[in-house]
């Protein structure tokens, strides 16, 4: 729905950042490790965003950059990780930190993050070990054929392998090829390339 707000920083608070654009001021909670990062109240800054919408409730949340935003929403498929709980543990370990204790399976290091136990702790590295670093290569590796890598994630591929068979299938088009009809021979060859 939002991808990003970009306005004037009205407030920083420990867990919340207030943004006004067009005479509207926004509320959105975000980790505090990411508004350390947001430019100081009174300056312009942007603010990457994720809305939150149940029955009862509606909340956008807030990061310093996509990177965090898609750390957020890995964070939200472990079992027992609800928004607030992603918002803490981002909130008590930086992006770099993470990866590596998720990586290293380093389970004393994600326990001393404020309010994260062991068994959550366990189930983080069961679920992601491996994933949060795989997007960033992704998004890294994708850059002008982001759509088309989540087109084939969504198919059931590995992002990682979408991206190497989109680069893969771009060198083997014809020159001179533009816009739709690039994309679409890109997404037909990359297919080709994935189905072995």
């Amino acid at each position: 729905m939002f991808n990003s707000i970009q306005g004037i920083i009205t407030e920083k608070l420990s867990d919340t950042v207030r943004i006004l654009t067009g005479g509207i001021e926004w509320d959105i909670a975000a980790p505090g490790t990411d508004i350390e990062k947001l430019p100081p109240a009174g300056k312009p800054g942007r603010v990457y965003t994720w809305f939150y919408h149940r029955e009862d409730m509606m909340k956008l949340y807030g990061f310093s950059g996509e990177e965090r935003r898609e750390t957020f929403l890995e964070l939200l498929k472990v079992e027992g990780i609800g928004p607030k709980g992603a918002l803490k543990i981002m909130g008590g370990i930086g992006q770099e930190e993470l990866e590596r204790a998720l990586e290293t399976e380093d389970l004393a290091r994600l326990e001393a993050v404020p309010g994260l136990g062991k068994k959550t702790a366990q189930k983080m590295i069961l679920a992601l070990r491996g994933k949060i670093a795989q997007v960033k290569v992704a998004r890294e590796s994708l850059s002008p054929y982001g759509e088309l890598v989540e087109a084939l994630a969504e198919m059931g591929y590995d992002k990682r392998a979408a991206a190497e068979a989109i680069n893969k299938a771009e060198k083997k088009l014809p020159p001179g090829l533009l816009g739709a009809e690039k994309e679409k021979l890109l997404f037909k060859e990359a297919i080709v390339y994935l189905a072995g």
